[in-house]
């Protein structure tokens, strides 16, 4: 299987453990004493939910 396609099929559980991760973080955030650690584990669910994409943008040189 190539890399491609298996970045297609993965691409929606990617998008949907981002998803959860940066929710669990803005979730943290709202507390005063751990808005750092909320909003960088917000950072990091947004980075794996563009994983594929991002893959995808500078993976074909």
């Amino acid at each position: 299987m190539a890399t491609q396609e298996l970045l297609e099929m993965s691409l929606f559980v990617f998008n949907l453990v981002g998803l959860v991760v940066c929710l669990v973080g803005l979730s943290l955030a709202r507390r005063r004493r751990r808005r750092p650690l909320g909003y960088g584990i917000a950072v990091l669910g947004f980075l794996i939910a563009a994983i594929p994409m991002l893959a995808q943008l500078f993976g074909n040189r």
